[in-house]
């Protein structure tokens, strides 16, 4: 925790010698504000209004509409041929991650380094109209995202509304171990390790006392492509018959995608247990099955990457409300930036398998959230999430509502974001053109407000 205060002085220090340029540094305006464009999206009904206005005072929103008051001494922003919105909402982020190789730079690179770039990552996000996001995980900066959250919500620091994990949940050896490292280096894990019931809820614990604002559990270990005969239910682990799990019916390739468990249902449960206990949730990093299954029986907030999803799995998202993360972002640009023909092959070919299962999921009706994984490629660019969900199976419309609907549920902020409504947070983002008829223009966002305060237009 002491690394955590030194963090946050040090931000202070920063702050105040040198404002970013460009940004708002004020306080949240004390007249009112309405923000006029052509169009105004209205998430609930999943249609355009024409025009739109939205009426802020202070940090919340008072009234929206086709025409709302304008009181005496209010400022109008027109932003002429745009589209009003939400603030965007990015349920996976990396904030203390940045292009380049990953392992390394979480041992080359110290925590007060690691957390500057990290102020600088928020900042982007939030230029890109991203104004609610949660961080799955510091990689081995600890705490660290607590003095990064404190900054943003004192105003030292632009940047989104965080829900911050601290350093996640995994096993000795798991997914986020330095499993290739030699031992006589002693290098340590990007997580808090935690081996059994009794000490996840123990480092749910330390990391609450800590600052963090929700619990971030590896599910599932390293991810491979299989064929032949090592392509059966759960990698031939004996788990698979025993849960009910076996040959997908219409979908042969099914099994060439596997992902070790790494927690039983009834250690997830403990996690959710404590969690709810502190008042908060879990999301999981989960691949395949059955960690998969385990999840969705368990209850989590959210399956994160969920790429390999068994129709029971599918059956008790959709009927308990359990969103995915796809987040396809990522997985294309490590496809596209793979260090060699051989690992390119691979990455391609896991990408492939991965839309493919995305269809089965959109058509059996499971929840989706947007998350890009944004962090191992670069801040402020994430939007292509959007792009992307909607090429692979999903309507512009469909993308949108997850993205503000179940993104907010997943940040337990359903009443105070992801909606232009009177009374939520005065979080508004606007887009050229109409995001309906082209999904890229999430991709050029023009204007930012969050909390009343305009930092960009």
């Amino acid at each position: 925790m002491k690394t955590c205060y030194m963090v946050l002085s040090a931000l202070a220090v920063i702050a105040l010698l040198e404002p970013a340029p460009g940004f708002a540094q004020e306080a949240t305006a004390k007249h009112p504000i309405v923000v006029h464009a052509a169009r105004l999206f209205d998430v609930e009904a999943g249609k355009i209004v024409t025009p739109g206005e939205v009426l802020v005072e202070g940090e919340r929103i008072v009234a929206v509409g086709t025409s709302v008051e304008h009181p005496s001494g209010a400022e109008v922003i027109d932003l002429g041929d745009t589209t009003l919105m939400p603030g965007l909402i990015d349920a996976h982020v990396h904030l203390f991650l940045h292009p380049g190789a990953e392992d390394l730079q979480t041992v080359e690179e110290s925590v007060p380094q690691r957390t500057i770039l990290a102020t600088l990552a928020a900042k982007a996000d939030l230029m890109a109209g991203f104004t609610a996001e949660r961080d799955m995980g510091t990689e081995g900066a600890g705490s660290a995202d607590t003095a990064v959250m404190r900054a943003i919500n004192d105003g030292l620091i632009p940047g989104p509304r965080l829900r911050i994990s601290g350093n996640a949940v995994d096993l000795l050896g798991g997914h986020e171990d330095a499993n290739h490292y030699t031992p006589a280096q002693h290098v340590l894990s990007n997580a808090d390790y935690a081996n059994n019931a009794d000490e996840i809820v123990a480092v749910i614990r330390e990391q609450h006392k800590e600052g963090s604002t929700f619990v971030k559990m590896y599910e599932t270990g390293p991810d491979q492509m299989v064929a032949g005969e090592r392509a059966i239910p759960c990698g031939g682990n004996p788990i698979c018959e025993a849960v009910g799990l076996g040959p997908v019916a219409g979908d042969p390739e099914f099994w060439n995608f596997h992902s070790p468990y790494q927690y039983t249902e009834a250690q997830l449960k403990a996690g959710m247990e404590e969690a709810a206990r502190l008042g908060t949730n879990v999301g999981v990093h989960a691949q395949g099955e059955p960690g998969t299954l385990y999840a969705a029986e368990a209850g989590v907030a959210s399956i994160d990457h969920a790429t390999q999803l068994s129709g029971e799995t599918m059956r008790l998202m959709k009927e308990r409300h359990i969103p995915a993360v796809p987040t396809f972002t990522i997985f294309e640009y490590f496809a596209e930036h793979a260090p060699s023909a051989a690992a390119a092959a691979r990455e391609h070919a896991m990408l492939d398998y991965k839309i493919h299962e995305f269809k089965r999921q959109v058509a059996a009706g499971v929840p989706m959230a947007v998350g890009s994984d944004v962090g191992p490629f670069p801040h402020g660019t994430q939007a292509k999430e959007f792009e992307l969900m909607v090429q692979y199976g999903m309507t512009p419309v469909a993308v949108l509502q997850a993205d503000y609907l179940n993104g907010a549920q997943i940040l337990t902020w359903q009443n105070s974001v992801g909606q232009l409504k009177a009374g939520y947070y005065a979080d508004v983002v606007a887009v050229p053109g109409n995001p309906l008829e082209d999904i890229t223009a999430m991709e050029r966002v023009a204007f930012v407000m969050k909390g009343g305060v305009v930092y960009r237009q």
